[in-house]
């Protein structure tokens, strides 16, 4: 099966076991396809690798079988699961990637992020991600006791949830600038992300002529994939959960 599959912002969570009953079934038709890539916010939070819930295992297991039977499997870091470790991809058998990785989609080149380093306008939430993906600051996280680090998480996102009910809409969602310099950049027509929630494929006009941005959708009552390959190349999908 010659073909690449993207996903991300599945916020798998104990509280919603549908998700990962839901990602367990997609692996499983996919079974076999070239490759795997999971951009971020995975799960709704990750407070290390040392977090071995039994969730957090069969969610692991998940993803070792699909590893196992051959596709080639990546993960990139999001705004929820900045914590995962290189434990997590061995565990896995899996392969952590930087934010801003062009890979190869069967001749045409895409440039892969999460998306929330796009939203240059909320200057609030650029501080905090500054702060969360430093070394020193995951370092000093990683080395608190398990139950203090749940709490530290939890406190994190209803301060996240407050700051968000208060934000503009536009604020929110990608700054076009940024969408095109990331771009130009990289050199390539084709940027897939995830992080807004807000599934659509956008034209975007560059330099180097006319390109298209793919954002992924969360999952919810429904999960969102995209699909390349080299016959009818991108395209963005969503399924019932």
């Amino acid at each position: 099966m010659t073909y690449t599959l993207f996903i991300s912002d599945l916020h798998l969570d104990a509280a919603r076991p549908e998700h990962l009953t839901a990602l367990e079934q997609l692996l499983a038709r996919h079974k076999g396809c070239d490759a795997l890539y999971v951009l971020g916010d995975l799960f709704e939070t990750w407070i290390g690798d040392d977090d071995d819930t039994e969730f957090n295992q069969a969610a692991i297991k998940v993803f070792r079988d699909f590893s196992d039977s051959g596709s080639a499997l990546f993960f990139m870091h999001g705004n929820r699961d900045f914590l995962l470790g290189p434990a997590f991809a061995e565990a896995t058998g899996g392969t952590l990637l930087d934010e801003g990785t062009v890979v190869d989609l069967y001749g045409t080149a895409a440039l892969l992020m999460h998306g929330d380093s796009l939203c240059t306008g909320d200057e609030k939430y650029m501080a905090f991600r500054a702060q969360v993906r430093d070394p020193a600051w995951q370092a000093d996280m990683l080395a608190k006791p398990l139950e203090q680090r749940r709490m530290i998480a939890q406190m994190m996102r209803m301060q996240s949830m407050q700051n968000n009910a208060n934000k503009a809409q536009n604020i929110m969602d990608v700054t076009p600038e940024e969408v095109v310099r990331v771009m130009d950049e990289a050199g390539v027509l084709h940027l897939i992300h995830g992080h807004t929630h807000r599934p659509a494929v956008h034209d975007v006009a560059l330099a180097s002529g006319s390109g298209k941005r793919w954002v992924l959708g969360d999952w919810g009552a429904s999960g969102w994939q995209i699909v390349a390959d080299q016959a009818k190349g991108l395209r963005l999908e969503s399924f019932a959960i």
